[in-house]
């Protein structure tokens, strides 16, 4: 495994401009499975979970081809659905969570999915039952092979439906509206997710055909057309790398501005590091965060102590509540981090305990952060990282402790954050990569 050995207490200057989303990368690229014409995507970042996903569909039969960094065409006019009911299949499947964003274009083109019980990251249990019952709703039939520990889908016959989806689940919302944008009759969801990534896939289907209205809202009606077309489509900043990247400034006490980062597109997470105590201002499409000796945290105006917590989109996004966390250690003020969806992800938080941060676990979805105003800096420490947010959490610790940190298990940061010690070097930072 390779490793991240860390020279903390050096500042970041410059500018850094943000990779293409991840997590709309993986929407994007299964969906180009809908039809069999080319579709052209720009800006997709290279990272492991992306090109596992884009391998994992070359082997289904996808023509893939790579037209310059970032940029590349698909064509599923040959689908290999042997390959999708080989063990093979289920292998590769198994270790990439977003595999799971296959079965609704698999089920609305073909009639047919087949897919593992989710890999990713360990982060606590992740239910699939938004996308059986979503999919189920629309006629196909869901069984479990409880040996071989995957489900089966099939779907002789499909039809339109309404539907009320017992949590907005972005991915199975992803999924439902891949599998109706074939299906034959109108098809509503309420409770459906409406993040920009979601927004952004509607948006890509309805430019190929498909007769989506709603988007941007948490009622989608969709009428199924007989197929889809060709497109080009470009993949939204990552608003997860964006959000880092304003950590990272406020942790090292350094002037950073962030490019071309679409700001209606980030919701509230500039505001929210705003009630940590961080400036950051907006200028054009970018974001500069100035330089600043200290920073602390806001309270609810009868001066109770602060909470940030998850909710589904326009609320703050789960994946960024572990660098809100690694943050709010060296603020003056205390807060309170509620991790609602994943019950193992503030698990982390011993390593930062270790390195000096004052942290009350108070359950495995709460955090008490009693920050200390800098008075104590972080230590340097070996660790590892157990899931890409906790790990770039861990890395942003890292690199503001005074000391040479280490970081094992770096591939799982790689799954989400595009080279990143080369571009944090060419900041001003010492991150060095050890493979073994």
């Amino acid at each position: 495994m390779a490793s991240f050995v860390i020279e903390g207490g050096h500042k970041l200057s410059g500018s850094i401009i943000p990779q293409g989303a991840k997590n709309e990368a993986l929407q994007i690229i299964s969906a180009t499975l809908l039809t069999d014409q080319e579709v052209h995507i720009t800006n997709i970042p290279n990272i492991l979970d992306v090109n596992n996903l884009i391998d994992l569909i070359r082997c289904m039969g996808v023509k893939v081809s790579m037209i310059a960094p970032g940029e590349y065409s698909f064509c599923a006019a040959n689908i290999n659905l042997d390959y999708v009911r080989s063990e093979e299949f289920l292998v590769k499947s198994r270790a990439l969570r977003g595999s799971v964003l296959l079965v609704g274009p698999l089920v609305g083109r073909f009639g047919y999915a087949i897919f593992p019980k989710p890999g990713g990251d360990k982060i606590g249990r992740r239910r699939i039952d938004t996308h059986l019952v979503g999919i189920s709703a629309l006629g196909a039939k869901c069984s479990y092979n409880s040996e071989k520990f995957f489900y089966e889908i099939v779907a002789d016959k499909l039809q339109g439906s309404y539907m009320l989806l017992d949590e907005p689940s972005v991915t199975g919302t992803a999924n439902v509206i891949m599998t109706a944008v074939l299906t034959p009759g109108e098809t509503t969801i309420f409770n459906a997710a409406c993040e920009p990534y979601l927004q952004q896939l509607c948006k890509m289907l309805n430019s190929m055909g498909a007769k989506i209205s709603g988007v941007g809202s948490n009622l989608l009606r969709i009428e199924g057309v007989s197929s889809l077309k060709g497109t080009t489509h470009r993949l939204l900043p990552d608003m997860i790398e964006v959000g880092s990247f304003i950590g990272m400034a406020a942790m090292t006490h350094s002037s950073l501005t962030i490019k071309d980062v679409s700001i209606p597109d980030l919701g509230i997470i500039p505001s929210a590091f705003r009630r940590l105590g961080i400036t950051v201002e907006e200028q054009g499409d970018d974001l500069h965060i100035p330089e600043q000796e200290g920073y602390e945290i806001d309270t609810f105006m009868d001066g109770s102590i602060l909470t940030i917590a998850d909710a589904p989109w326009p609320g703050l996004t789960p994946d960024l509540l572990s660098v809100f966390l690694v943050v709010a250690t060296q603020a003056r003020g205390s807060v309170l981090i509620h991790q609602k969806m994943f019950e193992s992800r503030l698990f982390f938080v011993d390593k930062l305990i270790d390195m000096g941060a004052q942290i009350i676990l108070c359950d495995p979805h709460r955090a008490t952060v009693i920050g200390l105003g800098g008075r104590v800096p972080l230590r340097p420490a070996s660790m590892v990282s157990p899931d890409i947010r906790a790990g770039i959490a861990l890395l942003i610790a890292a690199m503001s402790a005074e000391g040479t940190s280490t970081i094992g298990s770096i591939d799982q940061i790689d799954r989400g954050y595009q080279n990143i010690d080369t571009r944090l070097n060419a900041l001003g930072a010492h991150i060095t990569r050890i493979s073994k």
